[in-house]
């Protein structure tokens, strides 16, 4: 009797309680030419080994997809998007000179004079003979302390009043064609002492729009950098400058200027004109990168961005070091006196900036803006302009050589570019990926594991097929 030919044509409708009725039922490609009944053949062992090559592959594709979607891999999308207008951004200039000599008294020399690098510990003048005669002169008036009753003194308020005008550097002011002063700007402290911002965004003062591109559609300054006044350089110092001209930061409403560091400089001699482009960055959180979804609350800035971070860090830093803070940094804590700049926080801030890395670790925010820049410059005066310019303001011509400068800073078009990070690889195509190998290699499916679990779960047959060769059928 052939047993195998009596159980075939009922095995349809039984449920799968062995191994062989679950291959030939199963949509698990090629194991029900593995498990049928009968003898272990060379056609059998075939198939096996194909099967089993087969699952190694799909085993091995679906490990290496695996490892590649906790690599958490990102690509990053550039996208240019054209609006109707864009809001100015805040342009902060700095003269390089932090404090003018002709505004320097008696008073302010006893305090700072050692500070400014003008006298000794015993308030004698540092290098009378390599000072010019007109200077000399005004420092050993000044520096006269015989009968003389010191004042109180404050670093803020000498900045404020020793800081270049802007109202005497600023010649000639226009934005978007319309004429503009020296009241559309607001002093701002850094550690190049008084500064001045334009387009702040204070209360008292709307934001101003661009709603064209190109030159003669943004901010164009003429300004003086009055050298003349500048203080004399004997050594090099925190608070001297062996240039001329003035330094300057194009950044958001939101972030404090960081000129020292963000800033970039324009020379007299030269107009300088800066095309920008607003760029929107938006970054992946980790794991896929490196930025922080929700900062920190700071306790002096209500946005946080990485130059407020790095402002607060220092301000801690210099309190912790000096028990005191600069002029520029922000809080309650009391203003550093000449003596505390000069001997503890410019050190201990120049330690912070180069050292001591691990100390303020301000981390990128996941939204955040900048502008690109791209500049150009042409010489000024031409020989055409150089009188005229001297006889309308009062000046000589190696005058308007030697100070004069203007700026032009516009937006290049009406758009700005959205540079975003995406993740590359989701859930999503992992099981694609995963579902297509399976697909390929063994024909299977989410089902078809289903069915497997449901053959473990069910299956109570004892009798699970034999792979033993046999010498030939039973017959009873």
């Amino acid at each position: 009797m052939d047993m195998k030919g009596d159980i075939e044509p009922n095995m349809v409708g039984i449920s799968p309680r062995n191994l062989q009725a679950f291959a030939s039922s199963s949509s698990l490609h090629g194991i029900n030419h593995i498990f049928v009944y009968g003898c272990f053949s060379l056609r059998r062992a075939l198939w096996l080994l194909a099967f089993l090559i087969s699952l190694a592959l799909l085993l091995f594709i679906s490990t290496d997809r695996v490892q590649h979607y906790f690599d958490f891999p990102h690509i990053t999308a550039l996208e240019e998007v054209y609006v109707p207008f864009i809001t100015f951004p805040v342009v902060t200039i700095c003269n390089l000179n932090a404090f003018r000599l002709s505004h320097i008294t008696r008073n302010d020399l006893f305090h700072a004079g050692e500070f400014l690098n003008f006298l000794d510990d015993q308030l004698k003048i540092v290098e009378p003979n390599k000072t010019e005669p007109h200077v000399l002169t005004t420092l050993l008036e000044l520096s006269d302390f015989r009968k003389f009753k010191p004042e109180p003194f404050n670093m803020r308020e000498f900045s404020q009043r020793t800081g270049h005008n802007l109202q005497e550097m600023l010649l000639h002011c226009r934005f978007r064609g319309k004429t503009c002063s020296a009241d559309d700007f607001d002093i701002v402290y850094t550690r190049y002492g008084k500064c001045h911002s334009f387009n702040l965004g204070k209360s008292d003062k709307p934001l101003q729009m661009t709603i064209k591109g190109g030159t003669g559609n943004g901010l164009k300054l003429m300004l003086d950098a009055q050298q003349d006044d500048y203080l004399p350089v004997w050594a090099e110092t925190e608070e001297s400058t062996l240039e001329a001209g003035f330094k300057v930061q194009i950044h958001n409403q939101d972030e404090p200027p960081f000129m020292h560091q963000l800033g970039f400089g324009i020379s007299p001699g030269f107009q300088t004109f800066v095309s920008c482009q607003k760029q929107q960055l938006i970054y992946l959180p980790p794991p896929w990168g490196v930025c922080i979804d929700q900062p920190k609350n700071l306790d002096y800035f209500d946005t946080y961005s990485i130059t407020a971070c790095r402002i607060e860090c220092e301000t801690r830093y210099v309190f912790e070091n000096c028990n005191c803070r600069m002029m520029h940094m922000p809080g309650d804590a009391p203003m550093c006196t000449p003596s505390q700049y000069r001997n503890c926080a410019d050190p201990a801030l120049n330690f912070l900036t180069e050292k001591d890395s691990e100390y303020c670790l301000c981390k990128t925010p996941c939204n955040m803006t900048r502008f690109a820049k791209e500049f150009s410059m042409v010489k000024i005066p031409s020989k055409a302009s150089a009188k005229y310019l001297a006889s309308k303001y009062n000046k000589t011509e190696e005058y308007i050589r030697e100070n004069i400068l203007l700026m032009d800073i516009f937006f290049e078009a009406l758009n700005f570019e959205k540079i975003e990070q995406k993740k590359a690889y989701l859930v999503a195509s992992l099981l694609g990926d995963i579902g297509g190998q399976m697909g390929l290699f063994i024909g299977a499916s989410i089902l078809t594991i289903f069915e497997i679990i449901d053959y473990l779960y069910e299956g109570r047959s004892t009798s699970v097929g034999s792979l033993t060769s046999c010498a030939s059928d039973t017959t009873p």
